[in-house]
């Protein structure tokens, strides 16, 4: 076998319908889009429309609710913070803040606070001072030697 001789399996590879190419094709004219209307022109795409059935989305029941005043917060688990005092770029020594958490930048911003998750394993000694943290975070923190204070109370875990 050479490369020249090299082709795709029967039916591998289907030639796609030229439409508007005059009468002869079958497909000229109108180009199988009927005549007239919306869809008929060009850059129309009617998302979620049915034909006139009410749609899915309208369909279905509404659930939930979203809390216009929910707090976000930035997520930092406890590996991260390990790997940051690992790499030199957290003093272990060092009160750490929010503030310090976005210098060195373990996270980007502090949004409504920082939170600190237990995911992840802690060696150092950390005195740390933030927003929130789960009670498996504290509890981990206070197991590896170090002090976790929390300025707002939030739900647990």
């Amino acid at each position: 076998m050479k490369l020249h001789e090299l082709r795709d399996n029967p039916g591998a590879a289907k030639k796609s319908k030229r439409v508007a190419r005059g009468p002869g094709s079958g497909k000229g004219k109108t180009a199988g889009r009927g005549i007239k209307g919306q869809k008929s022109r060009s850059g129309v795409a009617i998302g979620g429309y049915e034909g006139g059935q009410m749609p899915l989305y309208r369909r279905l029941p509404k659930r939930g609710f979203t809390k216009p005043n929910a707090k976000s917060f930035a997520v930092v688990n406890l590996g991260q913070l390990q790997a940051f005092v690992d790499a030199g770029k957290l003093d272990a020594k060092a009160d750490i803040t929010e503030d310090m958490l976005v210098e060195s930048g373990v996270v980007r911003r502090k949004l409504d606070g920082v939170r600190v998750l237990a995911k992840g394993e802690l060696k150092a000694k950390l005195k740390l001072a933030v927003t929130g943290a789960s009670k498996a975070a504290i509890a981990a923190v206070e197991k590896a030697g170090g002090s976790l204070s929390v300025t707002v109370a939030t739900a647990a875990e």
